[in-house]
C-alpha cells in the first residue's frame, strides 16, 4: 500500500497532481490541492490506495488529520473514495468535526454536494466514533461571529466554494471587524 509520496509535482489539473518520485509519476486525486504549490516544488502527500477490480486510484492529503477523516467517512454506508474526497473539498476538518459534535446536519447540508441524508449519515455515523476522528484534542472551532458569517455569506453568493470562503475569512486578520472591510480583504484575497 502506498502511503506516503515525496517528490516533484510535475503536473497539476483540477482535484489530480502528478508526483515524480523516484522516477515514477504518480496520478493522485487531491480534495483540497494548496494553491501555493507550482510545478517543479517538492511536495510531500499522505496518500489513501483505493484498490477495485478495474481500477488503483490514489487519493491525497496534505495532513494525517484530513487522511484519518477521509478514512473514517469511508466506514460509512454508501460513501465511497469520491464521495469523500468531495465532502473533503468542500467542507473542512473543524466545520465537519463542529457539526459532528453538535449533532448538526444542517451545517454540512448547506454546502454545495451534500445532500440532506448525505449530512445526516456523516453526523449520525461519526458520532459514535468521536475518539477516532482527528484533530480532537485542541482543536481550534471555528465558530463564526456574525459579521464573518455574513461574509462567508456573501462571498458564496458570489460563486466562491464555501471552504474557500471559509478559511478566507477566518485567515483575515483580527483587526478586521467589520463586513466591509473584511468583505474587500476576502475578495482581494481569494482573487490572487
Amino acid at each position: 500500500m502506498i502511503r506516503r509520496l515525496r517528490g516533484e509535482l510535475v503536473e497539476a489539473d483540477n482535484n489530480n497532481v502528478t508526483i515524480d518520485a523516484g522516477g515514477v509519476g504518480y496520478l493522485v486525486h487531491m480534495s483540497n490541492r494548496p494553491t501555493d504549490w507550482a510545478l517543479g516544488d517538492e511536495v510531500i502527500i499522505h496518500t489513501y490506495q483505493a484498490v477495485r477490480e478495474n481500477s488503483l486510484d490514489l487519493y491525497g492529503f496534505t495532513s494525517t488529520d484530513e487522511l484519518a477523516m477521509f478514512e473514517q467517512l469511508l466506514t460509512l454506508p454508501k460513501i465511497g473514495p469520491k464521495s469523500a474526497a468531495g465532502i473533503l473539498s468542500q467542507a473542512s476538518l473543524p466545520l465537519l468535526f463542529e457539526a459532528i459534535t453538535q449533532q448538526d446536519p444542517g451545517h454540512l447540508s448547506k454546502l454545495s454536494g451534500i445532500g440532506k441524508k448525505t449530512a445526516e449519515t456523516i453526523v449520525q455515523g461519526l458520532a459514535e466514533k468521536l475518539e477516532l476522528l482527528p484533530m480532537q484534542d485542541g482543536m481550534k472551532m471555528e465558530t463564526p461571529l456574525s459579521w464573518q458569517q455574513d461574509v462567508v455569506d456573501a462571498l458564496i453568493q458570489l460563486g466562491y466554494p464555501q471552504k474557500d470562503a471559509r478559511d478566507t475569512v477566518f485567515a483575515l486578520e483580527a483587526e478586521i471587524t467589520s463586513t466591509e472591510m473584511a468583505l474587500k480583504e476576502a475578495l482581494k484575497r481569494l482573487s490572487f
